[in-house]
């Protein structure tokens, strides 16, 4: 069985600036993470790994070049390969063209389950994974905190909501998004580092894809940044001094006011 975990490195989400001109982050010089949820995806493989010898994990990533220095650290996590698509035309890509660009690379790569993290910290949007299933009409579960069990026909998992839990089952192959919380990701050791060197990074470009350029990258993109700022604090206070009915009263109506309550 073929794993694929869909991983992003994402700048250190205290030092994000965006570029004026484009509306796209500037990560030139900004230390990198694997984002989290992602990280707790391919431990969740790494798992399915250990349990059963038969099963194979893929990492695969859309970024520059230098991601390739992540993807070595999922091998030596554990991962049996890494593919890392880079090229300057897919640069400046939305969710909407990333996920045409990554459904397109799985179909060459192949898959029986596909992970990915639930969202990226430095976009928040939690659309890649669900849009990649929609593009290669797979079933999906996200928000998934337990993979239950996994056999060659289906997958259960436990998908954890704000208020409940559900377990659910679908066919095989799907798409899963993964929390973070959902796992405790594994540390390297030195023997791991050193062997993960012996297995490079397969890089795919646009040239892979058999796309059309008008539908990838920044062209590709419906959607687009027209301004950012950061909000003015103001250290202006008011004081009240009001009974207990009528400080709920107050607080009540500033909620509405702001929208945070609509009764």
């Amino acid at each position: 069985m073929k794993i694929v975990v869909l991983v992003k490195q994402v700048p250190d989400s205290t030092e994000i600036t965006v570029d004026k001109k484009t509306g796209t982050l500037v990560r030139d010089g900004v230390p990198s993470i694997i984002n989290p949820d992602d990280l707790a995806g391919l431990e969740a493989a790494l798992e399915l790994k250990d349990a059963n010898p038969d099963v194979k994990v893929t990492v695969v990533s859309m970024g520059p070049p230098q991601a390739k220095g992540m993807l070595q650290e999922t091998i030596a996590r554990g991962a049996d390969d890494a593919y890392l698509i880079t090229d300057r035309r897919l640069g400046g890509a939305d969710t909407c063209a990333t996920s045409r660009t990554l459904a397109a690379a799985l179909k060459k790569i192949g898959f029986d389950l596909i992970i990915a993290g639930r969202q990226a910290i430095d976009g928040d949007t939690a659309q890649v994974g669900p849009q990649t299933a929609e593009r290669l009409g797979l079933p999906q579960i996200t928000y998934v905190d337990q993979i239950i069990e996994l056999t060659p026909e289906i997958i259960t998992v436990k998908k954890a909501l704000e208020e409940e839990e559900q377990i659910l089952t679908s066919k095989m192959p799907c798409v899963l998004t993964t929390l973070s919380g959902m796992n405790k990701p594994r540390y390297m050791n030195c023997v791991d580092i050193v062997d993960s060197f012996d297995k490079p990074v397969n890089i795919m470009t646009f040239d892979d894809l058999d796309l059309d350029l008008s539908v990838v990258g920044l062209a590709g993109s419906p959607t687009k940044v027209h301004a950012t700022f950061t909000k003015e604090v103001s250290a202006e206070t008011k004081t009240y001094e009001l009974s207990a009915q009528e400080t709920a009263e107050l607080i009540a109506k500033t909620l509405k006011e702001k929208q945070l309550i609509t009764k």
